[in-house]
């Protein structure tokens, strides 16, 4: 009765961000098309011989992309907006591209898909746009060639494809009057022939993802996946439906009764559903239990998980699959490549290809037939829990002693908004529609090479900060002649918005190659708190200081968030999220304050990751929002009445929280809506939001110019919806992954904007 070992999907960026690398080398015209396809397929061989050497039973297919996997679904069913000019044929790499960033070396430049988070996590995928008159069919090879590469090495091969249901839950129907699952029939449908496709290489088993069975789903959706999968049980491969990021609830039923051979569970995000789903299971099914956390860093309890997972070993016998909770595409790739970090900590950690060798020897383990490299990986890890458990670096009485102090005053601002309006505008003095930017602005190869030589010690300090400061003085002067009404100091010091504050924090560490993919080609590299967080001093206040005595305009002062601290890192698991957010609150609190003592008059502190840590179950949904606002408010309303408090979120969907948004009580609110023409501003609108916003007008994800008329029209959209002397303007986001050449004119072609605006307005 062996366990079959297999994992959901693995990191395709490579172990040093190598298909990041390949990608913008051919969007830059430096690498052609083939030269990126040999990449794609170099990468794609190295991670399927990392699953084989691991010893899974199964290598993965399907899972690389060279943006986006559920883009690549929408690529090869033919659903291509109209915009981009498909006329019929193969859809080709280009225009993906064009599809997810407006502009490719080939094919005519279109504003590009929406984008937002893939479920709760801080990946973003690209949303299909549906429309009427809509087919389906296979237009990509794509996928049929990486099996066939596969194959040719040898590999046995599981095919993972988004499922169809989720594709068209997360879809957008872009046509009035259409509705999405009327769509249905035709989606299947194509989806038979590409299984059939599949059957006819030699394909047995496929992975269909359908992450929404763990969310709240309406009864016509919940019919919805009664029907595919009645379609879909005659197509000739085995279907493994994987749930993931969640636990079943009510769907449970409707999961494990799905005419499918398998179904995947997360048991790391929900471990109380294992008896269920085992209760509820036909007898004819596989279950793949995913026991390794697919979402964070920490080294599994090998003993505790085989315990856990006798009863479903006893029971299912060799229908017991394992994996991991969810694709590793969340995780960095190789533990073995931190050289950097100390030998305590290093122990405490399993990146994807540590994974892949716990699932394995855990699956040895509850066999019964472990090698001795099992028995040696489970008293490391056992070694590894107890060190952790017993480290004296976690813990940090101060901090915890200061927690216990706060009071509710100390989350509230000391007058309501309308009061502080009036002392902002007095002493601000702003224009009609403020013109300002989010934060960044390029980080230039002289930047990067800068920090580079500072962290190798080939550039002392002093010498360090004299080229930031240069940086920042060229920036502040940049802005003086755009005529921005707030300017910021650029961040030219910063890595990461999140990773430079973790580095100033106690209780962080930091990887050298923890990357993980975001977007596209875009990687972050996530810090690791281990321990109490706690502030030792200042710091941005030095940055910001520099920046404002060189304008007479007010600089924004910079701060990410408390909650997107959290949300973008990898968080200790040896106590609750909400009280590792409330310790950065703290920090951060004493930060606003240093800011404010500094003369620093308009504040903004980042939120974009708040809409992203709502958990997936309505239920649940309030004890976040109340701890996760009042983080933020603990940081903020430290701040007197005169000094504006700024925050920006990201791609959302904001009528579920605009209730919590307004509870934030942020002065201005700065968020993404150039790519959905302003249609976010509704829940704003309907909500009656009393505070000021800044709705972004021009799409930073995309290297294409935005015309001064266009922004006007955004705005003018958005002014039918928030009164006028309510709204900014200012970018999507921040420009550092921009270059100069497109910043420039895009920010004058904004300035203009207001202007004309200010005009219609007056």
């Amino acid at each position: 009765m062996t366990t079959l070992v297999h994992t959901l999907g693995y990191p395709r960026i490579g172990a040093h961000r190598e298909l990041k690398k390949a990608v913008e080398a051919y969007w830059r015209g430096e690498l052609d098309r083939d030269g990126l396809e040999r990449e794609g397929a170099r990468l794609r061989k190295t991670h399927w011989q990392d699953q084989v050497d691991a010893g899974l039973d199964l290598v993965t297919v399907g899972d690389f992309a060279f943006y986006d996997q559920v883009l690549n679904v929408s690529v090869m069913i033919g659903a291509v907006p109209p915009r981009f000019g498909h006329s019929g044929g193969e859809v080709d790499l280009d225009t993906g591209f064009r599809m997810a960033r407006g502009r490719a070396p080939s094919g005519e430049p279109a504003a590009a898909c929406e984008m937002t988070k893939y479920f709760d996590t801080n990946y973003h995928y690209l949303v299909p746009e549906l429309y009427q008159g809509q087919t389906f069919r296979i237009a990509s090879e794509r996928l049929f060639d990486e099996v066939a590469e596969a194959r040719a090495e040898g590999h046995p091969v599981k095919v993972v494809l988004t499922g169809p249901v989720t594709w068209l839950w997360l879809s957008k129907a872009k046509s009035d009057g259409l509705e999405r699952l009327s769509l249905l029939g035709e989606l299947v449908a194509t989806y038979n022939d590409i299984l059939s496709r599949l059957a006819s290489t030699g394909v047995e088993w496929v992975q269909l993802d359908e992450p929404a069975l763990v969310q709240d789903l309406p009864g016509d959706w919940q019919r919805a996946f009664e029907s595919a999968y009645a379609t879909l049980q005659s197509t000739p491969v085995k279907l493994l439906v994987a749930s993931y990021f969640g636990g079943l609830g009510d769907n449970l039923g409707l999961a494990t009764a799905l005419p499918v051979e398998g179904l995947h569970v997360d048991v790391v995000r929900a471990p109380r559903q294992l008896g269920a789903v085992l209760d509820r299971l036909p007898s004819d099914k596989v279950l793949s239990v995913g026991a390794i956390d697919g979402r964070n860093i920490w080294r599994a309890d090998l003993t505790r998980l085989a315990g856990e997972l006798a009863d479903a070993k006893a029971r299912l016998g060799d229908r017991l699959w394992l994996a991991p909770s969810c694709s590793l595409l969340h995780v960095p790739v190789d533990l073995d490549n931190e050289t950097g970090l100390d030998s305590e900590l290093k122990r405490w950690l399993a990146f994807a290809r540590q994974k892949l060798g716990e699932v394995v020897t855990l699956a040895h383990v509850l066999d019964g037939n472990e090698t001795a490299t099992d028995r040696q990986r489970v008293e490391e890890a056992n070694q590894a829990v107890a060190a952790r458990r017993a480290s004296r670096r976690i813990h940090k009485p101060r901090v915890a002693e200061r927690l216990a102090r706060v009071v509710a005053a100390d989350t509230r601002r000391g007058n309501a908004y309308a009061t502080r309006a009036s002392a902002q505008r007095k002493r601000l003095a702003l224009p009609l529609f403020p013109t300002t930017s989010i934060g960044s602005f390029p980080q230039t190869q002289e930047i990067r090479a800068a920090r580079r030589d500072f962290k190798k010690g080939t550039l002392d300090v002093a010498d360090y900060e004299a080229r930031m400061r240069e940086e920042i003085a060229m920036v502040v002067e940049r802005q003086a002649q755009l005529g921005l009404d707030v300017p910021v100091h650029g961040e030219a010091e910063r890595n990461d918005m999140v990773e430079y504050f973790g580095e100033q924090l106690d209780g962080f560490a930091f990887t050298q190659n923890g990357w993980v993919q975001s977007y596209g080609s875009r990687c972050v590299k996530p810090p690791v708190i281990f321990g109490d967080v706690a502030r030792p001093e200042a710091m941005t206040v030095r940055w910001s200081q520099y920046a404002q005595s060189l304008t007479d305009k007010p600089m924004k002062g910079m701060l990410t968030g408390p909650v997107t601290i959290l949300q973008w890192s990898f968080v200790r698991d040896d106590q609750p999220r909400a009280e590792t957010c409330r310790q950065i609150a703290l920090a951060l609190r004493d930060e606003v304050a240093d800011l404010e003592h500094a003369g620093i008059a308009i504040i903004q502190i980042d939120e974009p990751a708040l809409r992203e840590g709502l958990p997936l179950r309505q239920a649940e949904w309030q004890a976040y929002l109340d701890w996760a606002v009042e983080c933020f408010q603990l940081s903020a309303a430290v701040a007197a009445d005169q000094t504006q408090i700024h925050t920006h979120m990201c791609y959302a969907e904001f009528n579920d929280i605009i209730g919590a948004i307004a509870a934030m009580d942020a002065d201005v609110i700065t968020i993404e809506t150039s790519r959905s023409d302003m249609e976010l501003l509704d829940a704003f609108q309907d909500f009656d939001y009393p505070n000021e916003i800044g709705p972004g007008v021009y799409d930073i994800h995309s290297p294409n110019i935005p015309e001064r008329a266009w922004m006007v029209d955004l705005m003018a959209k958005a002014a039918e919806k928030i009164a006028p002397e309510r709204l900014w303007v200012n970018p999507d986001c921040g420009l550092k992954t921009r270059g100069w050449a497109e910043v420039e004119p895009a920010l004058a072609n904004m300035v203009e904007a207001a202007h004309e605006l200010r005009k219609r307005y007056a």
